[in-house]
């Protein structure tokens, strides 16, 4: 989990977290030098599971995320954000999903109604489903137009798919859970689960917004993912000559 200025939701959403958890899981919070009480409010759930980082600067939740995972040792790495309540049953979801696979997605629903995601583009409901998951042509074109689900707070990946995913190119300044995607996709390692894994929260300090980009931010956001494209198939190359 990646924290900033998160006091007002994350102790829930670390509750939710511990209640799913096993006992020799460990949950690695790295937080991007908050200003607020963040860092009281985790200091004070006494959990031996729970190990929290506090960075000195501010890094921004991309570099912060990435920094989690390294730090992480567990054979499944499960991504979470600070505002959100994990599902019950989700992380036998997740496990299960990645048992032939190197990385899993799941659906998620709005916190409050259980109400599906809808598309900021269409306005209809947002799902991921199984039967896609080996069409990577298809989920591809579905990341570079921004009409794919992918949420990093319903996504976990394999420990030793992390050297194909690290480090995160340097220009990747934001939607590290595409790249996440991208990469999987491209490798032949995404498994799409049905199941809705977390409740997302929506509020006015989301660091994704769910309302449509202006054009100029969503032109400069293509371009990033289709360099991300590249560069996943520029390591899926490199792989395949080390094997």
């Amino acid at each position: 989990m990646a924290t900033y200025n998160g006091e007002r939701y994350v102790g829930e959403q670390l509750r939710s977290i511990l209640d799913e958890l096993e006992a020799h899981d460990e949950v690695i919070i790295v937080d991007d030098a908050s200003t607020d009480s963040t860092i009281a409010v985790l200091d004070a759930v006494e959990d031996p599971r729970v190990r929290v980082i506090a960075q000195a600067q501010n890094r921004g939740y991309v570099r912060t995320f990435a920094h989690a995972m390294e730090l992480a040792v567990g054979d499944v790495l499960m991504l979470a954000d600070q505002d959100d309540v994990w599902v019950p049953g989700r992380r036998r979801a997740l496990v299960d999903a990645l048992r032939d696979r190197q990385a899993a997605a799941s659906n998620l629903v709005l916190l409050g109604d259980d109400a599906p995601l809808r598309s900021p583009v269409t306005g209809k409901p947002w799902r991921l489903r199984t039967a896609t998951s080996r069409q990577r042509i298809r989920n591809e074109l579905r990341i570079l137009s921004g009409a794919a689900p992918y949420f990093g707070c319903a996504m976990a990946v394999r420990r030793d798919f992390l050297s194909s995913l690290m480090p995160f190119p340097e220009y990747l300044v934001e939607s590290h859970d595409l790249w996440i995607a991208t990469v999987a996709n491209t490798f032949g390692e995404l498994q799409h689960v049905d199941r809705a894994t977390v409740r997302r929260r929506i509020h006015e300090l989301n660091a994704s917004s769910p309302r449509p980009r202006g054009v100029s931010a969503a032109l400069r956001s293509r371009w990033m993912l289709a360099r991300l494209a590249a560069e996943a198939l520029r390591r899926r190359r490199r792989a395949a000559k080390r094997a």
